[in-house]
């Protein structure tokens, strides 16, 4: 989802709770608090020798400790005036891919990217999923995807990868 995307849903539904489903059903606590957004610039060589540039909007959330009992979600619209704020400082490029970076004592720190999402009466449900690795030079490395149920990929030795 680019970043304008997200602000846009944000202000369609500024007077629900904001929440993040990290891991299939595994919710960000009510204690979250966004602590950064990061304009992010990735300038990239791939295993072909393939060159890449790109931008992402992360957007960090953090469980404060000392919040533990709290049960009530931050507001979207608290959220957006959040981000908005932010903005303001340093502007966000809105057609940036924007990320979610999160990680808690059972789930590693990861950025990960908005799958979906699902609006509820009174919630905005935003719904995470990790981005998996892959292999951006397959013609060049002469990459096989086996047709197994993992979809395994082997790099052929001689193959022309790094």
């Amino acid at each position: 989802m680019k970043t304008k995307e997200f602000l846009s849903l944000l202000r369609e539904n500024g007077n629900k709770e904001l929440v993040f489903d990290y891991n299939r059903g595994a919710l960000v606590g009510a204690n979250y608090h966004l602590t950064e957004v990061k304009n992010i610039s990735v300038d990239s060589v791939d295993c072909g020798a393939g060159t890449d540039f790109w931008k992402e909007t992360i957007v960090q959330l953090w469980e404060s400790p000392s919040e533990l009992d709290k049960t009530e979600y931050m507001s979207v619209s608290k959220a957006l005036q959040i981000l908005n704020r932010v903005n303001g400082i340093k502007p966000m490029d809105l057609e940036a891919e924007v990320k979610i970076e999160y990680g808690n004592a059972s789930f590693h720190t990861a950025q990960l990217f908005i799958d979906t999402f699902e609006i509820f009466k009174d919630r905005l449900l935003i719904k995470l999923a990790v981005e998996k690795t892959d292999c951006k030079a397959r013609e060049e490395c002469l990459v096989a995807v086996e047709t197994d149920a993992e979809k395994e990929v082997v790099c052929s030795p001689g193959g022309g990868c790094c």
